[in-house]
């Protein structure tokens, strides 16, 4: 097996190995790290057939993480994969009005983030152990909503780390604020901020590219890591669970070998899409990728004109981890399609940084050819929620939901009947109010969410998950807010 090294997609940071990658996070010049390959699959997903989620996971991550032994990465995977999940499959498939619902929402925050963070952390000191490094390791991310508890949650008195999670203080579910609020660990630290989640993410960008602060963080023994997807320990367990559909698939008699599937993600920061794309790359086979957005479509627009464009109105919705504007790892792809040039990267993220807004070219958007873009409204996206219930009995989440709609026009629009995979990024419970005003076509008014997990376990079918269950008698821990402005300075007094 050949060894894989990292690289910077603005071309600062050459050479890297997994480890190193992913203990650093973010790349000194602000780039995101990216193989010198994309591997290839070396066993086919016809003999993958009858393996088990971790087995599968193996065979995935070996390929790009090639500094960890064989004993390394199937201990973090064991750690990872096991009783904090409430399925044996870990990643169900649930076959719903002729689509696939790749269920993701099975661990203990019950959001997909669960599937990369659970392993982060383990892959993260064996990182650590790897390189040697003596300096507290801390964990610095921006959160839509789920990526934060599920990030703490993995991280929670892990020795050696620390975790400071920063939202958008009105920008995110109550379920989700109070996952966070509530959180245990004494190394845990969650702060709301006066703005949205691209306040956020730039600000923690921000505190990653100021060299003196690092300087003065590792006087103190800190240095700073991610726990966002723009860590490629993040990006690529994401990978394996598609790869596991449609061994799936095929396992159940649903696909014949070889054959192709669309693939619907509801997508703001581009990192789960992405995973799906790195699949097809090594692959999977795999034809269309669906790339959903809610009303914030600035995904959609790109993929129709070419033209990059965040100057717009921020809009609040009812699938708030898809309420972004800048998704950082579209960068990846922006590097992969102009032929890993790092010059050209750099050019269009300072355009970005600067202009707020980039183009790319012809021959870029060629390569860009597997990606289509759709957008619901969130009139839509209520709607496809009551009508997929009504007709099937099947309940969804609100970013599910988008993802279900996008999905549903394509198929009308183009005739394409090839079988699709949606990726079900959350549990309805997540978003109790939203889901149960969709489902039943009237206001909630100002009631509290949780009054309605009652109603929700008697329309879905599913018992109350313990995320759920144990949250609302759970302590408030954590009370911190601050402007966008003072981020730097409150990650400082944490760490005193």
């Amino acid at each position: 097996m050949t060894d894989i090294y990292y690289s910077s997609t603005r071309g600062g940071e050459r050479g890297a190995t997994a480890s190193q990658a992913i203990l650093k996070g973010l790349a000194e010049d602000g780039g995101l790290f990216m193989p010198d390959k994309i591997p290839a699959l070396d066993i086919s997903p016809a003999k993958m057939v009858g393996m088990t989620y971790r087995e599968i996971a193996y065979e995935v991550m070996k390929l790009y993480l090639t500094d960890f032994t064989e004993d390394e990465l199937k201990s973090c995977i064991a750690s990872a994969y096991d009783s904090k999940f409430d399925t044996e499959e870990i990643a169900p498939l649930a076959r719903a009005d002729g689509a696939y619902y790749l269920e993701l929402f099975h661990g203990s925050t019950i959001a997909f983030k669960d599937m990369a963070l659970s392993i982060l952390p383990h892959l993260m000191t064996v990182s650590a152990r790897k390189n040697k490094a003596d300096h507290t390791i801390v964990i610095l991310t921006a959160t839509s909503g789920d990526t934060g508890k599920a990030a703490m949650a993995g991280f929670a008195d892990v020795e050696g780390t620390r975790i400071i999670v920063f939202y958008p203080k009105n920008g995110v579910s109550r379920v989700q604020e109070l996952q966070m609020l509530t959180q245990k660990g004494e190394n845990t630290s969650v702060v709301g901020i006066s703005g949205n989640f691209d306040d956020a993410q730039n600000g923690v960008k921000k505190i990653f590219g100021d060299r003196e602060f690092a300087k003065e963080l590792a006087a103190r023994g800190y240095q700073l890591s991610s726990a966002n997807s723009i860590n490629i320990g993040r990006l690529v367990p994401q990978i394996v669970y598609y790869v596991y559909a449609y061994v799936k698939l095929l396992e159940h008699g649903e696909i014949g070998e070889g054959e192709k599937i669309n693939i619907t993600v509801p997508t703001g920061n581009f990192g789960n899409i992405l995973a799906a794309y790195l699949a097809k790359r090594m692959g999977l086979p795999v034809g269309t990728l669906l790339c959903a957005s809610n009303d914030n479509k600035v995904l959609y627009d790109f993929f129709c004109t070419g033209v990059y464009d965040r100057r717009r109105e921020f809009i609040l919705t009812s699938s708030p981890s898809m309420d972004i504007l800048i998704s950082s790892n579209l960068e990846r792809l922006i590097y992969l399609s102009s032929g890993c040039d790092a010059a050209k990267t750099r050019e269009l993220m300072a355009s970005l940084a600067g202009e707020g807004s980039y183009s790319v070219s012809n021959e870029m958007r060629e390569k860009m050819s597997d990606f289509r873009g759709g957008f619901a409204t969130q009139e839509e996206n209520a709607a496809e929620i009551r009508r997929l219930y009504d007709k099937t009995g099947y309940l969804i989440d609100t970013h599910t939901g988008v993802a279900s709609c996008v999905y549903r026009k394509y198929a009308e629009e183009t005739g394409d009947k090839t079988k699709t995979v949606i990726a079900s990024t959350a549990s309805p419970y997540k978003f109790l109010k939203s889901v149960m005003e969709a489902v039943s076509g009237t206001e909630k008014g100002a009631a509290d969410e949780f009054s309605l997990i009652p109603e929700m376990e008697r329309v879905s079918g599913v018992p109350v998950p313990a995320a759920i269950r144990d949250l609302e008698a759970a302590a408030i821990r954590h009370d911190r807010q601050c402007s966008p402005e003072k981020m730097k300075e409150t990650v400082s007094d944490i760490l005193k």
